[in-house]
């Protein structure tokens, strides 16, 4: 079956939820951009929220952070939340906190260049349930603050809560390296902690990890946690252990799933499994499939040098399909896979106008308490895809 244009995408993004197989249910969701990607789902006590990034192209100074809520089976029409005119603001991650808070995180980068990137943090608004179960939404008008931490910081994951009521917001790092260009050659994971809301942060590093980035955490139970990383190597998805609730962490080691330097999530189930959601495939088994870089088309006037040293980053591999992973030994290996949606790929570009672009990639994964699975992910730059699937669906796979 032939790839849709863009048009055609462009004809279906009206963010109604349609059933497209017994127990799923599909929506396209609505935007006013041309290329929109990194998709990262927020349940709150006022629905489901849906957030990412879109504009023209990844890197360039118009890509602001956008957002949806699920009324019912539709999706309300993507909004832009933030317009910064001389930064790229990427990766939205939005976290209710236990304070009333609802907090709005990403990144800000000027170009190409990661490793100039701040993360910028601000209350959007303060959802408290009260006595009657209604919800109240204040906005707050909270101005955007760079939270004090090294420059070329990234994040992707979703903020967690330790017991003790600390903050732990993964990180990677794309590291500076003196009069030479990001490649992604020297990026490493880390992890920050707030013990005061967000006031103050303080980093943990995960030992042992270049090449690896989107850290995703799981409560394992108490003090115990997981994280898997995408890897700028193209080769497996890795996962590290903390067992004093994030102040420590292993050596990242390879898990069974193969990763293409392409994003993951990684959840707890309410069985107690663990679920990814990944584009199992690497560059051992694409080895044709290459580009420079990942923004190799921004034309920017840069006659730097490319870093040297680290690892060798791979891009291009290509980011299909899009599969949930099930794993029953807490994300050591994942026997059983269950692909969501197929298709070529083809990252080869960026551009979301011509059609060369049929990448599934970039998913967000969430379980509700009934039981229901949300996924959302990039569909060939175009458009922001969400498939619901009821809470009996695996059973049925």
């Amino acid at each position: 079956m032939p790839s849709p244009t863009p048009d055609q995408i462009a004809a279906a993004m009206d963010g109604r939820l349609r059933p497209t197989a017994p127990g799923r249910s599909e929506a396209l969701l609505s935007s006013p951009c041309i290329q929109n990607h990194a998709a990262f789902l927020a349940p709150g006590a006022d629905g489901l929220h849906l957030l990412w990034f879109g504009g023209s192209l990844e890197g360039k100074s118009d890509i602001s952070i956008h957002r949806a809520t699920l009324a019912g089976d539709r999706w309300t029409d993507g909004a832009a939340i933030t317009d910064d005119p001389d930064r790229s603001e990427q990766n939205p991650v939005q976290f209710d906190a236990p304070d009333g808070r609802r907090l709005i995180l990403h990144t800000a980068q000027p170009g190409g260049n990661q490793d100039a990137c701040v993360v910028r943090m601000r209350a959007d608004q303060d959802v408290r349930m009260r006595a009657d179960n209604d919800v109240r939404m204040r906005a707050d008008g909270g101005t955007p603050r760079d939270l004090p931490l090294p420059r070329g910081t990234f994040i992707r994951g979703a903020i967690h809560v330790r017991g003790d009521g600390t903050w732990m917001l993964p990180l990677f790092r794309c590291v500076p390296r003196e009069g030479m260009k990001w490649t992604g050659s020297h990026d490493t994971a880390a992890l920050a902690l707030s013990p005061d809301a967000g006031q103050t942060w303080r980093e943990v590093e995960v030992p042992g990890s270049i090449g690896c980035v989107h850290m995703t955490l799981v409560p394992l139970g108490g003090d115990r946690f997981a994280a898997f990383f995408r890897r700028r190597q193209a080769d497996f998805v890795h996962r590290t252990e903390s067992l004093d609730g994030g102040e420590t962490w292993s050596v990242p080691e390879p898990t069974d799933v193969p990763n293409n330097n392409s994003s993951i999530c990684a959840i707890r189930l309410l069985d107690g499994r663990v679920a990814m959601v990944c584009n199992p495939v690497n560059a051992a088994m694409h080895p044709e499939a290459r580009r420079a870089s990942l923004y190799d088309e921004l034309g920017e006037a840069d006659d730097r040098p490319n870093a040297t040293g680290g690892c060798d980053p791979v891009w291009g591999v290509p980011r299909a399909p899009m599969t949930l992973a099930l794993s029953d030994d807490e994300g050591r290996t994942f026997a059983r896979r269950i692909v969501i949606e197929d298709g070529p790929g083809t990252c080869l570009t960026n551009n979301s106008i011509d059609g060369s672009n049929a990448e599934m990639s970039y998913p967000a994964l969430i379980q509700q308490g009934d039981g229901t699975l949300h996924i959302a992910y990039t569909y060939h730059r175009r458009a922001i895809k969400h498939v619901r699937l009821d809470p009996n669906w695996l059973d049925t796979q």
